[in-house]
């Protein structure tokens, strides 16, 4: 491996610090690598995988004014590309306006997702609750061969290098770009059209809004989606005709809204509710369907079949669970983030565009969350979803699940104590045939030996676990939201050690 390491970021965390967020598997970085030709410590790397792994994550570099939660912490984008039978990896900070105002204060300057938006130091800031830092450490897509971070609760969105991890600067579409509503975390990019899909939400009238960019990166339409008030709504889905959007029954609470405070509640008697309308439609388009009440975070995959739209994600049977007690101060503290408390299933719902009906099913009694498809089937018919499990009590990803749509069943992969994985993206192999001809590509950090793996599996049969492990230059933070990037769809993919060629600048 020809290692070099390109930057240092000055971190002010404590030595002894003890958030479980903050250390062990989520122990944040502060070395910025530039590393190629990586180890192949097990298998073979196979010579058909072409194309970038990017994965976003919350790296903290300075503490919470008050309480810390796992997202306040700074993105840093990770990538690992394929080419000619060598694998290439490097990792940037993202460099946001609320990133850069803190390192030049040399602390924290916004409250964060546990604190009241009146003890931020300073008096503007971003998302949908106002006063927020934005992180854009959520979620990676790319679009129109330029990679896009986003953040949790609506922000800008970065411009990042899917090369070189090289923050660009902030996205402004000719100067349409919603910069008072900001991007919510999930983009969508139709890899058959280009296109790429959006919401984002905020506490005034109409709540809502949806919008498309088309393949060449022009904001083409942006539209109110009228909500009753103030939601928080996290995923949307798409198919071939028609954008599906959310209003689900978890949101701030009315009363302390009015207050000042942000505390987010689930309301069992309100139904879940889906928005469908045609993807350049308006407010008069729109047509709401009522089902069982849950929140959803996160949908895999919509399709249209017949007068049905078919949407399929993780239905949540205990949205806000309870603290009973069980487990350390941590563990209650952040039960709504494991995935065994929330009991995330994999779902399915079918919208009768006739008749107006919902049926709805479980598709898995597995707890899984973060689900992937193969992303030429994105907003088509699919057959096979490939999600996480999640260490209980805590949010670390400790095995991988195929589900398979068709016959109904679900292929494994346990990652063994103390290796924790990140959202698995699915890579076609150069010419493949089938929705599942290929490889699945995803980071691990092991605890155990202070080290960090690329793993790449067979995405027919993940059983067997990984068909090659490479060596990263340093464990790194454990993570969440990943995409890929063939190579014939990144502009000049072979100048890769030319940012400048490579993003066409």
């Amino acid at each position: 491996m020809d290692v070099e390491v390109v930057g240092r970021i000055l971190s002010t965390l404590p030595a002894d610090d003890d958030h479980p967020y903050r250390t062990g598997a989520w122990r944040p970085q502060t070395t910025e690598w530039k590393a190629d030709d990586l180890d192949v410590v097990e298998g073979d790397l196979p010579t058909d995988l072409d194309g970038v792994y990017l994965r976003n994550t919350e790296n903290p570099v300075h503490p919470a004014l008050r309480t810390y939660h796992p997202f306040d912490g700074d993105g840093m984008i990770h990538i690992v590309g394929f080419r000619d039978g060598t694998a290439f990896y490097r990792n940037r900070m993202i460099q946001t306006d609320g990133f850069k105002a803190e390192a030049e204060h040399g602390g924290p300057l916004w409250a964060g997702l546990a604190e009241r938006p009146d003890r931020s130091l300073r008096a503007d800031g971003w998302g949908a609750r106002t006063r927020m830092k934005d992180a854009s450490s959520t979620d990676v897509v790319v679009h129109n061969g330029v990679a896009r971070t986003s953040f949790y609760q609506c922000g800008d969105l970065y411009r990042v290098d899917p090369l070189t991890a090289e923050t660009l600067g902030k996205e402004d579409w000719g100067g349409r770009f919603p910069f008072e509503w900001g991007v919510s975390a999930h983009p969508k990019v139709d890899d058959r059209t280009g296109e790429m899909l959006f919401f984002n939400y905020g506490t005034k009238p109409p709540y809502m809004n949806y919008g498309v960019v088309d393949a060449d990166d022009r904001l083409v339409h942006y539209t109110p989606v009228p909500l009753p008030g103030p939601r928080l709504p996290h995923d949307m889905a798409f198919t071939e005709n028609y954008a599906i959007l959310n209003d689900c029954p978890l949101f701030w609470d009315p009363e302390a809204l009015r207050n000042g405070a942000y505390a987010a509640r689930f309301h069992p008697d309100i139904p879940l509710r889906f928005a469908v309308l045609p993807r350049r439609g308006g407010p008069g388009d729109i047509r709401w369907f009522a089902a069982e009440s849950t929140f959803v975070l996160h949908f895999t995959n919509a399709y249209e079949d017949g007068n049905e739209i078919v949407i399929e994600g993780f239905y949540q049977a205990d949205p806000s669970p309870a603290d009973d007690g069980v487990g350390d101060r941590w563990e209650r503290m952040f039960r709504f983030l494991a995935l065994d408390r929330m009991r995330s299933t994999l779902h399915r719902w079918r919208l009768n565009l006739t008749t107006g009906l919902v049926k709805e099913e479980s598709l898995s009694d597995t707890i899984t969350e973060f689900g992937m498809v193969n992303g030429s089937y994105g907003g088509r018919k699919h057959r096979y979803s490939y999600s996480a499990t999640s260490k209980p009590a805590w949010f670390l990803f400790n095995g991988l699940v195929k589900h398979d749509s068709l016959l109904g069943t679900e292929q494994t992969y346990r990652y063994p104590d103390g290796v924790y994985g990140s959202e698995t993206a699915v890579a076609p192999r150069v010419g493949s045939t089938g929705e599942d001809d290929g490889y699945l590509v995803t980071l691990v950090s092991d605890v155990n030996a202070d080290a960090s793996y690329c793993l790449v599996f067979d995405a027919a049969d993940i059983t067997g676990g990984p068909i090659c492990k490479l060596r990263l230059p340093e464990r790194i933070s454990s993570g969440t939201h990943s995409t890929w990037a063939a190579g014939a769809d990144l502009p000049n993919w072979r100048n890769v050690d030319d940012p400048a060629a490579a993003v066409g600048l």
